[in-house]
């Protein structure tokens, strides 16, 4: 192997402040799979870090490609293997060193493209729907559900049987989200209309702000609100009385990063995986392109240009 590799790095001299450049080929650990990478997904959490990261920093978290060399302890996939796998940073390169726990082989007829998706968004998604338990013809509210998560927790939640109401701010995303499976659909600032639908199960909310202070009230007893994101505002008011009033109803602050030290990466990229390839669950992607684009393709999704998610490929 070249002890060179191209990956993406920040460059605050650049626009957008995201380049190619030539890095040192990654050394593994014992229980880490070097992994020939060939698709990458994008996610405005990564986007943000490198706006305010030191030059140098390399961003990146989702991946898919081919195993290059096998962990030399002998576990993961063996050499060839088609894999997804995710990194907590440093995933855009042609060769990534990535632990054999956090990488899951790709079934026969499921795409680099469709894998690269699948570590955060799909992560995030899976991880929140299992915060709600048992979710037959329960109720669940998924505000911001236009989004990469959002779709894809709409998709989860129908699988479980699951009653959903999807929430979206723009009335333009209301056949994307229809067609994730929505049963009922609230468009708008106001997200008040929901209540009818309630009282709700779980709540899987990305926005914040006065979203999730009405939302909060919709809540069921032992119900729950599971917060990933902050889009419309980071400070939240809601009427506490209201909710211990309820009995065992809670909040549940959730990032994927946390979740992923209670439960490999591996176990949940490999269930992903499969619903996919059986055509139950079908990521939205809204860009494909090369990642030589990646400081335009990633302008565009920092400035909220498209719902779905966006996967560069790796050209040589």
């Amino acid at each position: 192997m070249n002890n060179k590799i191209r990956a993406v790095v920040v460059d605050p001299n650049v626009p957008g402040r995201l380049a190619l450049k030539e890095v040192a080929a990654p050394t593994p650990a014992t229980n880490e799979a070097i992994i020939k990478v060939a698709s990458i997904s994008l996610n405005r959490g990564e986007l943000r870090r490198a706006s305010t990261a030191q030059a140098g920093w390399r961003p990146g978290w989702d991946l898919a490609g081919t195993v290059e060399t096998p962990a030399a302890d002998g576990s993961g996939p063996p050499q060839g293997a088609r894999v997804v796998g995710f990194l907590p940073s440093g995933a855009w390169g042609e060769m990534v060193a990535v632990p054999t726990h956090s990488l899951a082989e790709l079934p026969r007829f499921v795409s680099f493209a469709q894998a690269a998706t699948l570590p955060v968004a799909g992560l995030t998604a899976y991880h929140a729907l299992k915060k709600g338990g048992f979710l037959l013809n329960k109720p669940v509210l998924i505000t911001g559900s236009s989004g990469g998560v959002g779709n894809f927790a709409i998709q989860l939640a129908r699988l479980s049987g699951a009653k959903v109401v999807a929430h979206v701010r723009q009335a333009k995303y209301e056949p994307i989200v229809k067609e994730a499976g929505a049963n009922y659909i609230v468009i708008g600032e106001d997200i008040s209309p929901a209540q009818e639908y309630g009282p709700y199960h779980l709540i899987v909310d990305s926005v914040g702000g006065s979203v999730l202070g009405t939302a909060i009230s919709f809540l069921d007893t032992n119900g729950q609100a599971v917060v990933f994101g902050t889009t419309a505002g980071r400070e939240v008011t809601f009427n506490a009385g209201n909710l211990y009033a309820l009995g065992g109803a809670s909040i549940y602050g959730l990032i994927v990063f946390h979740e992923l030290k209670q439960e490999s990466a591996s176990v949940g990229l490999k269930w992903l995986v499969e619903l996919v390839e059986s055509g139950q669950l079908r990521p939205h992607i809204d860009i494909e392109a090369s990642w030589e684009e990646i400081a335009d393709v990633s302008q565009k999704l920092v400035d909220r240009s498209f719902p779905g998610k966006a996967v560069l490929h790796i050209s040589k």
